[in-house]
């Protein structure tokens, strides 16, 4: 390891919790509720934006092992290191940082801030996206924003750091998340498990099995509220070796748009190397690898032998009612896909779409 190497390397505290939580077979459900605050104190730990003190190193060192005093001078070296990569930071690539990297709360840094401000705000880019040098920073994300990857619609642009923002919050819930080992040929042998938990009607009750599914073939399922700006439908990548993530945000909060969008990111895993996507709700084929992942979506929800009494079918409630239920998909999928082809307008039938509260939503991920 070069000099400068060895003077901004770091390593969360949270890296050993989950090292630890793997090796005894501990789940973050388990681990959380011995914790004051639960699952967001967890959060907190592993993505480094809450320091271990005593009452939280007495807890750990109960649950995990390892001495109080283990976990103390776990943080104690992390606040060293970390202190250590932002003066590197601000000596070589300060620029960078302020311009390039979202902020983690979303707010710009003032022209006049003060050196203090300024390093307070680059150890949270440093800590928040994990990485010590804006090379690291620019092959992770950089590449994404400026590949044909990151789908734009024509009407709605989202914000570039918001997204980011979003993507990097999805994937440190993935990291918490007990998977199996990444495979595409499992995950296509679990197409149509998956495809029969869409006549469930409440989140409640088709999340935990659809996250089961996808967790015992490597994928974590991750459900994030997309922030201010950010109008992201879906995401996939690689999180780290053997673990895949879908990122979901749930946006419009109905079923046509749920489910049309997790079959999208499942195509792009099978169909495209798990390579890292970022969707937003426009569904136009815009280049070749949409077109093919949105491809994947519809015949994964509409067989393609029914295509054609589909696209020939009287749009009105009881027509739409009994193809649903002949196909074995909800009515709203049904109305998604009417729309979708324009066969209807999209002002049309909306009313057969099932629409969830997030209070509903978060009932599916406890």
């Amino acid at each position: 390891m070069d000099q400068q190497a060895a003077t901004d390397w770091f390593s969360k505290p949270g890296d050993s919790v989950r090292a630890m939580m793997r090796r005894r077979g501990i789940t973050a459900q388990q681990l959380s509720e011995t914790l004051d605050g639960g699952m967001t104190t967890l959060r907190a730990i592993c993505d480094g934006s809450m320091s271990i003190d005593a009452t939280i190193a007495r807890a750990l060192s109960n649950r995990l092992g390892g001495a109080e005093s283990f976990w103390l001078k776990r943080q104690a070296n992390f606040d060293a290191a970390i202190d250590r990569a932002v003066t590197v930071a601000a000596a070589t690539d300060l620029e960078a940082w302020i311009s390039r990297v979202p902020s983690p709360n979303g707010k710009k840094l003032r022209a006049n801030a003060s050196d203090r401000k300024m390093r307070a705000e680059l150890r949270s880019r440093l800590v928040y996206f994990n990485v010590s040098k804006i090379e690291a920073w620019e092959r992770s994300y950089g590449s994404l924003i400026g590949g044909t990857q990151f789908r734009t619609s024509q009407s709605l642009q989202s914000s570039e750091d918001a997204v980011l923002r979003w993507l990097r919050r999805g994937e440190m819930d993935a990291e918490l998340a007990e998977t199996g080992e990444w495979s595409a040929v499992n995950l296509r042998d679990r197409l149509d498990e998956i495809r029969k938990l869409i006549r469930i009607s409440k989140p409640a009750r088709f999340l935990p099995p659809l996250r089961k599914l996808l967790a015992e073939v490597g994928v974590a399922l991750v459900v994030a509220r997309a922030p201010n700006g950010c109008r992201a439908s879906g995401a996939c990548r690689i999180v780290s070796p053997g673990k895949s993530m879908i990122l979901m945000s749930f946006r419009h909060r109905a079923d046509d748009q749920f489910w049309f969008t997790l079959f999208h990111e499942i195509g792009h895993l099978l169909l495209h190397n798990a390579a890292a996507f970022v969707d937003q709700d426009d569904t136009s084929d815009n280049n070749q690898r949409e077109a093919e992942a949105n491809h994947f979506a519809s015949a994964c929800l509409i067989p393609l032998d029914r295509v054609g009494e589909l696209e020939d079918l009287q749009p009105n409630r009881n027509s739409i009612l009994r193809f649903s239920r002949s196909v074995g998909v909800s009515p709203g999928v049904v109305v998604g896909q009417l729309q979708y082809r324009r066969v209807i307008g999209h002002n049309e039938m909306n009313g057969l779409k099932r629409r969830w509260t997030w209070d509903e939503i978060a009932l599916g991920l406890v």
